[in-house]
């Protein structure tokens, strides 16, 4: 590799089903509010209390946040009795091919580790350093992952994730992102990361192979990563 060390892989969304986009599209439209690509904009990758506070607000603000955060967690838990949680197919082999590839993984999102354990604690030794990073204090923390837990230059650090405002931070950072959008019927998360100029856009693990990563790397390297402006990216298969 010519500058990429570290490969930051999102937790809920692509290590893992999406069990967030399901339960706040029924949380909001179920109390007579109105779901839309602004709410995702808002309420993804925040931190609990402030997306407790913009749901309160989605459903008409009858609610605390705190009592909006709390109805929200009891919501889930319905929703995991029926659809439980899952590891996505290709994980086992996507931490192999990168680690092959000379590279760090590390998995990171907004709840606490014990969610990694249960989930993919069978994958732990695939991981580096503290394996797993919980960025609810810090969210969406593709700053302090690159620098403060690696101690890496952004240039050198690739982010996978399943929201655009991750994908606007990484652009911000100059860090790289591919973004693995959720297919939910009702996801904004599409549209949003063609907008933000997403260049690579990947719907299975496999498809984040070793002829891919060298291009983001190559991209990383030559400072020409986001050069393409939004509007000339589009969507779809890598650019």
């Amino acid at each position: 590799m010519l500058t990429l060390r570290l490969v930051a892989l999102n937790i809920d969304g692509v290590l893992l089903n999406d069990t967030f986009s399901p339960v706040i599209h029924h949380f909001v439209t179920a109390r007579g509010g109105t779901y839309s690509a602004e709410l995702e904009r808002s309420v993804f990758s925040q931190p609990q209390h402030i997306a407790g506070r913009l749901l309160a607000a989605a459903t008409g603000g009858a609610m605390s946040g705190e009592e909006a955060l709390a109805a929200y967690f009891e919501d889930r838990a319905a929703h995991l009795d029926r659809h439980p949680v899952t590891v996505t197919p290709g994980t086992g082999e996507l931490l192999h091919r990168l680690r092959g590839a000379g590279l760090r993984t590390v998995c990171y999102g907004g709840l606490g580790k014990d969610h990694f354990d249960r989930h993919l604690g069978r994958y732990a030794e695939l991981f580096d350093g503290p394996g797993y990073v919980c960025t609810n204090d810090f969210r969406p923390g593709l700053r302090e992952i690159t620098r403060e837990v690696f101690g890496l230059r952004p240039e050198q650090a690739l982010f996978v994730d399943d929201v655009a405002r991750v994908a606007d931070a990484a652009r911000e950072l100059g860090a790289g992102f591919v973004g693995r959008p959720s297919a939910f019927v009702h996801s904004h998360q599409p549209a949003l990361m063609a907008e933000a100029g997403v260049r690579h856009l990947i719907s299975g693990l496999d498809e984040l192979d070793d002829a891919l990563v060298r291009r983001i790397d190559r991209d990383l390297a030559a400072g020409a990563f986001w050069r393409t402006a939004p509007a000339a990216a589009g969507a779809g298969a890598p650019a």
